[in-house]
């Protein structure tokens, strides 16, 4: 399989300037407490904030990078997404104040304030037994209304549009030795990865997945786009059902390998965020740290390393549900 063409720094600075009328630049923090030095000694460790996008996660920057391409014509005729969340919120966000209407096609499962929020930004949310009756959805909503698909994270748009938060990342803190990123369906790790090989080729860039949504550590293992049977994390965010080329090329590129976390470490995790930087994340927010608390704390002690609280749109009762009971840290 051929790799994806690399993104030059040129044409990532171009993607920052295309979707910056329409996105935050999000803080990177440096995180120093006596509870940091506890668990983790000389270990330097920084967080890419992106949870305070709008929209909650760092989504929108490529559901915007393809819609911005889009003709006038193709944008009237409207755009589709699939989601359990934060893609369909970025997509509703993105047609929004683009002026577009959006159809998002959601699992029955998906939390209730993701599916509202979609709703406030102006969206019609069509909900659906499970994911592959969504993609059978959108693929009416194609053909019979004309609207765009907007995929979740494949495809070189997409992909430069999260390479924005690594170009971001490499201009707020001191240079790093190594950065992990949480790996759903591959869009972020794929771009944020080539956002930081673009200034600091020599950075180690890490993925973590669930273990109840290993898709890409399938693929890594076989040398080609693997699928699961289903997805069984508290992690729905990282749950995507397959990897596709794409993003697969450009992972498989950057990425030094893939560790896999538990709920039980995601879950004390989102609890450690919570009582130390005063955040309140979803379960794929708290990735990065679960796997630099576990599978890479000691390959990374002593190194300058950063983490991307990538999202936070979950509710009060089911955050609270989820680290009521979280194993200590």
């Amino acid at each position: 399989m051929s790799t994806p063409q690399i993104f030059s720094l040129s044409e990532i600075k171009a993607a920052k300037e295309k979707i910056a009328p329409y996105v935050q630049e999000t803080p990177s923090v440096h995180w120093a407490s006596p509870e940091k030095d506890r668990l983790f000694g000389d270990t330097e460790i920084w967080f890419k904030m992106e949870l305070f996008q709008y929209g909650g996660s760092f989504k929108p920057r490529g559901a915007l990078m393809v819609m911005l391409s889009l003709s006038e014509a193709a944008l009237s005729r409207g755009v589709t997404a699939v989601s359990a969340g934060n893609h369909a919120i970025a997509v509703s966000y993105a047609a929004n104040i683009l002026g577009a209407s959006a159809k998002v096609v959601m699992p029955e499962t998906s939390n209730p304030i993701r599916v509202q929020r979609c709703q406030a930004l102006g969206a019609e949310v069509i909900l659906v037994k499970d994911v592959k009756i969504a993609f059978e959805e959108t693929e009416r909503l194609q053909r019979e209304e004309g609207r765009t698909f907007v995929h979740p994270f494949e495809g070189p748009l997409t992909a430069l549009g999260t390479a924005t938060v690594g170009y971001e990342v490499c201009h707020q803190t001191p240079r790093l030795d190594a950065f992990i990123i949480p790996v759903g369906g591959g869009g972020l790790a794929a771009g944020m990865a080539s956002g930081i090989h673009a200034l600091w080729p020599d950075c180690k860039i890490y993925g973590v997945e669930p273990e109840g949504a290993d898709s890409m550590s399938r693929s890594f293992r076989s040398g080609q786009p693997e699928s699961i049977e289903s997805v069984k994390s508290i992690a729905d965010s990282l749950g995507a059902p397959f990897a596709l080329p794409y993003s697969f090329g450009l992972c498989r590129a950057h990425l030094e390998k893939i560790v896999l976390v538990d709920d039980i470490r995601l879950r004390s995790c989102m609890s450690l965020m919570f009582h130390e930087l005063k955040l309140a994340v979803e379960p794929a927010g708290a990735a990065s740290l679960a796997a630099l608390l576990g599978p890479l704390k000691e390959e990374l002690a002593g190194k300058k390393v950063g983490l991307i609280a990538c999202g936070s749109n979950i509710d009060w009762k089911k955050f609270r549900e989820l680290i009521d009971h979280a194993a200590p840290y």
